[in-house]
Order: structure tokens, then C-alpha cells, then sequence
């Protein structure tokens, strides 16, 4: 219906100016004619100069032997018809009826345009329409159709308790008597929970292409405006479209934007994003009952969300959508490597052991580069080279080949990344070394990455400790190597990632005896939150920072004895990685017991369960690595 008003305003708007523009135009013909008296009329006509003429009311418009047109007035008492005729002039007369007619309608048509132009704003502000500047209140939800690039649950891999949760939800919509002859009411609301990238949305898109019901999706941020009131009415909107629609399913996407706790902040909250909220709570679980109409919605904030929307009655589930493990990141590896053509040796299995912590698209990304690297070089399919250079680039950032750095230099970042080496292979607890390098990646110089053989789903203090003790062993290798007033500002981001880690275990791991099991992270750190008025004693906070500096100082006094208990192997391992510039985790062992970094019987086309790459001369170098504020993922170590 909307349409259809929009169908007819335009029309009668391009009648009205074609009406304008005929106007304009017939009058230009009296325009462009020569205005002459009515005695020089008299005198053409009787000189035989004239060839037709047309009477117009009081107009007489003729046109003379010359070619040229003129127009003159007739007066009251003039005889103009009989004096045309005696002088046998062509007479063309006009009706006046129909011409007063055009004339007052063409008087009109002004303040028509005016009329129509005010009934269609007033019709836009009074929401007739969704899309013009006066159609603030109605919904921006979309109708997804999914007639292009649909995609279903066998698109979605790796989240496996996920999709039989939303699964089920389907089903419900397909069959709903199977469920409702035994009580069974359908759920209100879904709330997806989990980290960025780990495949919310692609759940969401999933349930679209398998349910077979309309779909609307927005993002929270779209309900959101600058006017107070505005939210809370696309949502009733939103509302009305789906219950039409129904049975349907509507997406919310970020709902964290519009779904914060209410008064969290000081003196109250934003009003409008109050008001959005408390319309999409009664909505959701009003007096009013929305049968069919399922709210699915996403977001990695959940604890920012008012407890009212997360109570059942709103979203009666909340489903967490974690990062995978080993087997679902090779599930995901192979839904992502489904166009791209794999070379003999490529394992996924490999693959997805050497990517701990990637979130889908972390593993989308690495199919691209891999495949992008591959094209590249001109390959007709992509090797596991492709695969390891990929993942260098993801985990590492990209080689900086043009970077000039002196032999001195050099040597420093050589021995430095052997340090971290050779005391991460010398501790049990320690994450494998997957490799070392110094070429610049990145904001790095260099840098030795560690592997778990497992995904690490938590941290003991023994491991902790062995981890501060890796990531010390840069300092501790220039020092022993150079003395004291000769060490970089190189281990800067060691410092950084050993004293977040030690802060975790002091602050929040109650890891300390003399501190004890209380969380200070908070309070000490100053954040307000929920512990406003929580504060530390001076004595707490001196103890705490004693703590973290004996955490750390251990650290490297262990890491300081170890190099110099093995500064042979050091020594060796610092000029593999001089003459090689990237070393992996069996290569440098071999460096280490003397022996050159590849066997004869290596076959460097097929990698092994270590992760193998084809080691490649390049340019040389030294490193800084990102800083590990939670201490709960390995990083790589510069």
C-alpha cells in the first residue's frame, strides 16, 4: 500500500510539472511574436501584407508576408472579423470557454504542487515510510531471503553443541507438533555468547537457510538514534513486522549496543538507549503474547547485558560459541578449503594442531593467505608450504625484507631469540618450540614462537613460572653475552609480557602465599565497575608489587643459570640462527648437538607432525613480541 502512495505522489508530481512546462512553452509563442498597434493591424490588412490571422478574445495574432508574426489588441467597438474578411485574410478563431478553463487551472497548479508536496511529508513524519528522512520510527530490520549464497548448518563446523542447540529450534519451526503434544512451548529467545569470530553470525545466517521461515536481521546499533523515543518505536515496528510475518525469526546482532545494564553509569543512562531497552523487554515478555516470533541474538559482551533481558521468558537459551578445538579447527579448515584445490601433502590435521586458539576466522584467513601465497608464485594448487608461510604471516606478521640492520645488530637479536630457545627447550612445562627466527615480522626484530602439543584450557603455577623464566632469558642472554651496560632496549616487550603474566598469577590466580586468594586485580588496577569504594591499603599494594617482582626476578635468575650452564649450545644455536635466519623446532636441536639443520633423508615435500618447514635464507634480524595481558595464551617470545 505504501508503494503504491509513492507510486501515485510521483506521478501526479511529473503531471503537474509536464502541465508547468506546457504552460511556459505555449506562452512562449506570444512571447516571441512582435507586439504593433491596432491602426498598423488596420493598415497591413488593407495593404495586403497580411496572410492569416487568429482572433483570441481580444488578442489578434497574424502572421505578414514578411514571415514574421505579430499580435495585436482588438478594441471593443472594432470590426476587426468584417475587415479581415473584405481583405480576404485566412480567420482562425479560438474558443474562450476552454481556454478561460486552461488558464485557471494552470493558475492552480502552484499551489497544488505545494498541497501535494505537504501531504506527502506529513505522511512520511506520520510513518508512512521507511527509508525518507521523516521515517525515523519505523524498523531497519532486513527480510533476509538468502536466494544468493545460502548457507545451512553443514556450513557451520567446529561448534557442534552450538548447532544441535539451534537445531533444535528448526525443527520446532518445521514440526512444532512434535514437540507442543508434549507440553513443549517454543523458545522465546536464543542468546549467542562467545568471542569475535568464532561464527555468532554464520550461526545465525545458518538458521535462515535451513528454517525456511522469514528472517529479519538488524543490528543493535540500528535502533539507536539521536531523537529520544526513536528506538523504542522501531522496535514495537519490528514487532509488528514479525507477528504479521510470523511464524519468523528476527536477528539481533550486537545486542550488547542497545542491551547494556540500566543506571550502570553515574547519575543514570543514556535515555534513549533506556527506552529502546524497556520496549524490547516488554516486547520480548510483555502483557502481549508474540507466538512464533523467535529472537535470536549475538554478543561478546554478555556480561554488560541488563539481567532482565537474560532472564528465561526473554532468551530462555544462552549458547556459548566458544573458540574450537584441534578436531573442530580441522572441520572448519576443511569447510574453508572446499574451493580451494590442496596439493598432495597438504594435512589439515597438521594444520589445526599448529593453530591453537584460532577462532574461524582466524582459520578463514589462513585459507585465504595460504591460497593467496599460492597464486602468488603461480602454483596450480596449495602445498603445505603455502600453509606454513601462511600461518607465519598470521601469527607472526609479514616478513620486512627491505629492513637494514648492521652485523652487530644482527648478532644481538641471534643470540637474544637463542636465549628464549634454549631455555624453553630446557624446561619440561614449557610449550615446544615451533620456531625461531630473526627476520623482522612485524613490529619485531625476531622472535621464537612456542606451540602446546594440547589446547591449554588452564595454567598451573609451576608452568607459570617456567613461562616467566622463557620469557626472561632475552635479558639474561644479552647479559651474559654482552655485560650489563651493554643490554638493549630489545627486551622491552619481554618485560611487558612477564610482568602482565606475574600480576595475573599475584592479582587474580592467588598464586602468592603472602597475598592470598583474594582477587585485588580490581581494586589495585583502580577500575570502578561493580567494587566502587574498594580500595587497597598502601602495605597490600607494596606487598603486592614485591611480589610480582620476586615472581619475575626468579624468573631470571633460572633463566640466567640455565644459559650459563649450556653456553656451548647457546653459542651454537645463536649461529645456526645467524647463518640460517629461521630455524624449526627439530632443526634446532640439530643445531644444537652440532649437525646441520636438515638430514640427508629429510623429505622436505612432506611435513611431519612437528610443523616442518623448508628452511629459507633471508634477510636477518631481532625481536619484540606483543604483550600477553591475560597470561592465558602463548605468545611469541622476542
Amino acid at each position: 500500500m505504501g508503494n503504491l502512495r509513492n507510486i501515485a505522489f510521483w506521478v501526479v508530481l511529473f503531471l503537474l510539472i509536464l502541465a508547468l512546462f506546457n504552460l511556459f512553452s505555449g506562452g512562449g509563442n506570444t512571447l516571441q511574436s512582435r507586439e504593433i498597434s491596432y491602426s498598423d493591424f488596420v493598415e497591413s490588412v488593407e495593404s495586403k501584407t497580411v496572410s492569416s490571422a487568429t482572433l483570441d478574445g481580444e488578442q489578434i495574432r497574424f502572421r505578414g508576408n514578411d514571415g514574421n508574426d505579430y499580435v495585436t489588441i482588438k478594441p471593443e467597438d472594432a470590426a476587426a472579423t468584417e475587415l479581415l474578411m473584405n481583405n480576404g485574410v485566412t480567420i482562425r478563431a479560438e474558443s474562450q470557454e476552454q481556454s478561460g478553463f486552461q488558464t485557471f487551472i494552470l493558475s492552480l497548479l502552484p499551489f497544488l504542487l505545494l498541497i501535494g508536496v505537504w501531504i506527502y511529508f506529513m505522511n512520511r513524519m506520520q510513518g508512512g515510510g521507511k527509508g525518507g528522512a521523516m521515517g525515523f520510527g519505523k524498523s531497519r530490520a532486513k527480510l533476509l531471503t538468502e536466494k544468493h549464497g545460502r548457507v545451512t548448518f553443514d556450513d557451520v563446523a567446529g561448534i557442534d553443541e552450538a548447532k544441535e542447540e539451534l537445531e533444535e529450534i528448526v525443527e520446532f519451526l518445521r514440526n512444532p507438533q512434535k514437540f507442543s503434544r508434549l507440553g513443549g512451548k517454543i523458545p522465546k529467545g536464543a542468546l549467542l555468547v562467545g568471542p569475535p569470530g568464532t561464527g555468532k553470525t554464520l550461526l545465525a545466517r545458518a538458521i535462515a537457510g535451513e528454517a525456511g521461515v522469514p528472517f529479519f536481521t538488524i543490528s543493535g546499533s540500528d535502533f539507536v538514534e539521536m531523537f529520544v523515543g526513536v528506538g523504542a518505536s522501531r522496535v514495537r515496528d519490528m514487532f509488528e513486522q514479525a507477528k504479521k510475518n510470523a511464524p519468523c525469526i528476527v536477528f539481533i546482532d550486537e545486542i550488547d549496543a542497545v542491551g547494556r545494564n540500566r543506571g550502570a553509569g553515574h547519575g543514570g543512562g543514556n535515555d534513549e538507549r533506556e527506552q529502546t531497552l524497556n520496549q524490547l523487554l516488554v516486547e520480548m515478555d510483555g502483557f502481549e503474547t508474540n507466538e512464533g516470533v523467535i529472537i535470536l541474538a549475538a554478543t561478546n559482551r554478555r556480561d554488560v547485558l541488563d539481567p532482565a533481558l537474560l532472564r528465561p521468558g526473554r532468551f530462555d537459551r544462552q549458547v556459548t560459541v566458544p573458540n574450537p578445538d584441534i578436531k573442530g579447527r580441522e572441520k572448519i579448515l576443511a569447510v574453508h578449503a572446499r574451493k580451494t584445490p590442496l596439493g598432495p601433502d597438504v594435512d589439515l590435521r597438521i594444520i589445526a594442531r599448529g593453530s591453537p586458539g584460532f577462532s574461524g576466522a582466524d582459520l578463514a584467513n589462513l585459507v585465504n593467505e595460504a591460497a593467496l601465497m599460492a597464486a602468488r608464485v603461480g602454483r596450480r594448487f596449495v602445498t603445505m608450504e603455502d600453509f606454513e608461510n601462511a600461518k607465519d604471516k598470521v601469527m607472526m606478521g609479514a616478513e620486512r625484507r627491505s629492513m637494514v640492520l648492521t652485523p652487530e645488530q644482527k648478532e644481538k637479536t641471534a643470540y637474544h631469540e637463542a636465549g628464549h630457545a634454549i631455555v624453553g627447550i630446557s624446561l619440561p612445562q614449557c610449550d615446544p618450540v615451533y620456531k625461531a627466527t630473526i627476520i623482522p615480522r612485524g613490529g619485531a626484530l625476531g622472535m621464537v614462537v612456542s606451540l602446546p602439543e594440547i589446547d591449554r584450557l588452564n595454567w598451573h603455577k609451576s608452568e607459570c613460572e617456567e613461562k616467566l623464566a622463557m620469557t626472561m632469558a632475552g635479558k639474561a642472554a644479552e647479559i651474559i653475552k654482552y655485560g650489563e651496560g651493554n643490554v638493549s632496549n630489545g627486551p622491552a616487550g619481554d618485560i611487558q609480557q612477564a610482568s602482565a603474566l606475574a600480576r595475573a598469577m599475584v592479582l587474580r590466580w592467588g598464586m602468592s602465599d603472602k597475598i592470598g586468594n583474594i582477587d585485588y586485580s580490581e581494586a589495585h588496577e583502580g577500575y570502578s565497575g561493580n567494587t566502587a569504594g574498594l580500595s587497597v591499603s598502601a602495605n597490600t599494594k607494596e606487598l603486592i608489587e614485591e611480589e610480582v617482582k620476586r615472581f619475575i626476578g626468579e624468573a631470571y635468575d633460572c633463566a640466567y643459570k640455565i644459559l650459563t650452564d649450556k653456553k656451548e649450545e647457546w653459542d651454537r644455536l645463536a649461529q645456526g640462527l645467524l647463518e640460517y635466519e629461521t630455524l624449526t623446532g627439530d632443526e634446532i636441536k640439530r643445531v644444537i648437538r652440532g649437525e646441520p639443520p636438515q638430514s640427508n633423508d629429510d623429505d622436505s615435500g612432506t611435513p611431519e607432525a612437528e610443523d616442518k618447514p623448508s628452511v629459507t635464507a633471508i634477510p636477518k634480524t631481532k625481536a619484540k613480541a606483543k604483550p600477553d595481558d591475560s597470561g592465558l595464551e602463548p605468545e611469541p617470545t622476542a
